[in-house]
């Protein structure tokens, strides 16, 4: 990446519960909008640094996300073909303290406290969208189903594949995430807008190798200490 993401996003913007068997084996109903909640940037690690579980913390889960960086301001803007708003994309986990998310959720609070511990973001290098299929940005929902299935999300933890599966998953497609979430918030350049996860999540420990992918386009890993 030219400057870093740490260095120049401003905001991570994540979605929760946007895949349907997610949400079923987490036990959450399906929403008719996105679930939005932020992660700082603060927590971006990149290739080739390492996930710190913090102490005391017993059950850190792996979640892997397809993630956008902004390349232009947006601000309520309705749903269009983004390709030309969009700087790039990346793999991307969304660590997660479960056992804390668990109790804030029990207690109707917001997940913040569960999703901002530093290296709880840890992305791949910046890729071009001109290696993603034509029509991923499309505002029509027929365009995205069309080339959804070819994009697949992957993780292992250690030998072991975790996660599998194509980001036709999922119940909003990115365009439908872009605007909702620009009439909500100013979208600024450098800004992460995270696009849910997949089934098959699960806690990963110290001395772990978390290796993440989107098929046939890249890899990462990144071990835990």
């Amino acid at each position: 990446m030219h400057k870093g993401l740490r260095q120049i996003c401003r905001k991570v913007v994540a979605v929760g519960r946007n895949y349907v068997e997610h949400a079923r084996e987490l036990g959450s109903q399906i929403q008719s909008e996105p679930v939005i909640f932020l992660k700082p940037s603060s927590s971006i690690i990149e290739h080739g640094e390492t996930i710190e579980i913090p102490n005391g913390v017993i059950e850190v889960h792996h979640e892997v996300e397809l993630g956008f960086v902004i390349g232009k301001e947006l601000s309520k803007v309705k749903p269009i073909d983004f390709t030309d708003s969009i700087l790039g994309f990346v793999v991307a986990l969304d660590m997660t303290n479960r056992g804390l998310q668990n109790v804030l959720k029990s207690r109707q609070l917001p997940w913040t406290l569960s999703k901002c511990f530093d290296t709880s973001c840890p992305v791949g290098p910046l890729l071009p969208c001109s290696m993603l299929p034509s029509g991923i940005f499309s505002p029509n929902s027929s365009d995205f189903k069309a080339v959804a299935p070819s994009v697949q999300l992957w993780l292992r933890v250690n030998e072991t594949e975790r996660q599998r599966a194509s980001i036709d998953g999922m119940i909003h497609s990115p365009a439908e995430l872009i605007s909702f979430i620009s009439y909500h918030m100013r979208l600024e350049p450098g800004d992460l807008i995270l696009t849910g996860t997949p089934a098959g999540v699960g806690p990963v420990k110290s001395g772990d190798l978390i290796t993440a992918g989107i098929e046939g386009i890249c890899e990462v890993d990144f071990p835990v200490v």
